[in-house]
């Protein structure tokens, strides 16, 4: 699903007119797409009747064309027309000869009429304001938005309300919204998504999100402003078509070493989370590089893997560990540092020589690795793909031109607050332009960024953005990143390319966190361990190998 601002929705039309495909045949098929959404979500409702709110723009008319539809389908149709519309609208005649009632404002001046319809409807289309309104809304309007709000929530039985492209009162690119906005069950968008139903506060207001056609990829067109759109909103097919195949021949190797560098004697559940997650998500192998200490806590819970123990300073990794990682390097075909590590000077010097960014000395302590028969200065093979994570983060931001020392692209996945101290930005700032801060940086270091948090952004540094549209405070839990790391460097060892395997273990990791709130019944009752067994019910649902 495409993912555009307001202008370049508009951009499309105009060219989409200007080759063929006029705003009336556009209309139509937006009002068609409308009414089959309809049937299918809301069709147990037909003998409960479909009220739509009309406005005088082209959500008044998708709105129109969607109740001719439905009329002729059986549905008991009303149009309550709020913005006065051209005389003889060919559509609310098409409307009249169903068997829709018209009704309007204009003739309803202590909105009595419109209190019936809510009342004896199941549906309501909310289709007054489109994509090109600003707030504040006002006049006339305002008062029949904000009755018709008021009267939804004063009904014992409340029927279903669908957005026609966006809730009436919504800026489409901010997310700001009007006092009088009327929240829906589900909007139904044309042709892409906007950009502002995924910006709060609007996002609290659209319910689910569905999207339908106008026409565009139909007949042959190729629209330079459609094909330009370089932003997206993930979907289940997308991430489907980014997994590997799992061919029935297949052996460990076939499907990568995971090399999880994380924990210290504070954070010791996060490699275990991180490394049962690259095993989810389909990993051959994963290897757990680890300080020593931490070794015969996490064995017994985690059979399945094997070790790398690590030398540490008080329970966190060492400086030399370093060359450890480098002469183990030969199987991992991806690697994740981070999570749990802590950001103690030793660490931070144990990444810093991991990187290359300074000279390495040999470590030649007993038990850690095998002695080597060449003499001289530390091997240094060449780092595998790369996940950084949480203190990870944090601790590159301590080194000087760490961007140009990672192997790119390699995949960031800050929160928010990990993101300000990359940036030096505020955390308010970077939530305001969440998307724009997340492709400048992508862009200006070189390595795929995945800003977590409510509607997570993945941005490649060519330019193209996903979105991921979930918004859960199941997933507001300690823990829960580490999964996503586990996911995202799991996927990149069975070779998927770094923004996809960005794009498609965030996505799964947020449907696994909707999942498990929906198995605990509560978002507040989960904890990571949740999200993480969830994963084998939205892998098994996204790619079933059968």
């Amino acid at each position: 699903m495409r993912l555009v601002t307001v202008a370049e929705m508009q951009a499309i039309e105009r060219q989409a007119d200007a080759s063929g495909l006029s705003y009336a045949m556009m209309m139509e098929n937006a009002g068609i797409g409308l009414a089959q959404v309809v049937s299918e979500v809301y069709g147990h409702l037909i003998t409960g009747g479909v009220c739509g709110l009309v406005g005088s723009g082209n959500n008044g008319g998708d709105t129109l064309v969607a109740l001719t539809r439905l009329a002729n389908q059986g549905w008991r149709t009303s149009a309550y027309i709020v913005r006065k519309r051209p005389s003889h609208d060919p559509l609310m005649e098409r409307l009249k000869v169903a068997g829709g009632i018209i009704l309007t404002l204009e003739d309803d001046s202590d909105f009595s009429k419109l209190t019936e319809e809510l009342s004896n409807s199941a549906v309501v289309l909310d289709g007054v304001l489109g994509t090109g309104i600003q707030s504040p809304v006002r006049g006339k309007v305002a008062e029949a938005l904000e009755k018709t709000r008021r009267e939804l929530d004063e009904l014992p039985q409340k029927p279903a309300v669908v957005a026609v492209d966006c809730p009436s009162g919504v800026d489409c690119d901010s997310g700001e919204v009007a006092a009088e906005c009327i929240p829906a069950d589900l909007t139904v968008t044309m042709a892409a998504v906007k950009t502002g139903l995924l910006r709060f506060p609007a996002n609290n207001l659209i319910g689910k999100l569905r999207v339908v056609g106008i026409g565009l990829e139909q007949g042959g067109l190729d629209l330079e402003a459609w094909q330009a759109v370089k932003r997206w909103v993930a979907d289940e097919e997308m991430v489907w078509r980014s997994l590997p195949d799992r061919p029935r021949d297949a052996h460990k190797g076939t499907f990568g070493t995971a090399l999880v560098v994380a924990g210290s004697v504070n954070y010791t559940g996060a490699a275990l989370l991180a490394g049962k997650a690259a095993y989810r998500c389909g990993a051959g192998l994963v290897t757990l590089a680890v300080p020593a200490p931490l070794h015969a806590i996490l064995a017994g819970q985690l059979p399945e893997a094997t070790w790398l123990i690590l030398p540490h300073e008080m329970g966190v990794i060492a400086a030399e560990a370093a060359e450890v990682i480098h002469e183990n390097l030969e199987r991992a075909t991806a690697m994740l540092i981070g999570p749990g590590l802590g950001l103690e000077d030793e660490t931070r010097d144990f990444l810093e020589r991991l990187i290359g960014s300074v000279p390495q000395s040999r470590w030649t302590g007993i038990g850690f690795v095998p002695a080597s028969s060449k003499g001289g200065s530390a091997i240094r093979a060449k780092l595998p793909p790369l996940v950084v994570d949480a203190d990870g983060l944090k601790l590159l931001a301590r080194l000087p031109d760490w961007a140009k020392h990672l192997p790119a692209p390699a995949i960031l996945t800050p929160h928010p607050g990990e993101m300000a101290i990359l940036t030096g930005l505020k955390v308010d700032d970077i939530q305001a332009q969440r998307i724009e801060v997340a492709e400048r940086y992508a862009q200006e270091w070189g390595h795929v960024v995945v800003l977590k948090g409510a509607n997570s952004v993945v941005s490649a540094p060519d330019g193209r953005t996903v979105l991921i549209p979930v918004a859960s405070a199941a997933l507001a839990r300690a823990g829960t990143g580490d999964v996503l790391a586990g996911l995202i460097v799991g996927l990149r060892a069975q070779g998927v390319g770094a923004f996809e395997a960005a794009v498609s273990g965030t996505w799964i990791h947020a449907e696994s966190g909707l999942r498990a709130a929906q198995t605990m019944g509560s978002t507040a009752a989960v904890v990571a361990g949740d999200v993480l067994e969830a994963v084998v019910g939205v892998m098994g649902r996204v790619k079933d190998d059968g």
